[in-house]
């Protein structure tokens, strides 16, 4: 299988998503209650969202997935 060579902005966009989905799935683990906070933090979002635009993949989905199972292919 051909491994993605990414750029640094493209490996910070890849980094910065693995981070926010890990923050996404720890939130829906935990015990369900009322009391449970925002599921996304806006810092996280923001984070994610920046490095994409940063990387040029704001808008191309299809690329920054591609990239995304190129390099992490167990995410």
């Amino acid at each position: 299988m051909p491994t993605a060579v990414l750029t640094d902005r493209e490996r910070t966009a890849v980094q910065a998503y693995l981070r926010l989905l890990h923050t996404v799935r720890a939130a829906f683990d935990g015990p369900p209650d009322g009391d449970r906070p925002a599921v996304v933090p806006p810092s996280a979002l923001a984070e994610a969202e920046a490095a994409l635009a940063r990387a040029g993949l704001s808008g191309n989905e299809e690329r920054f997935f591609l990239l995304l199972r190129e390099w992490c292919p167990a995410s």
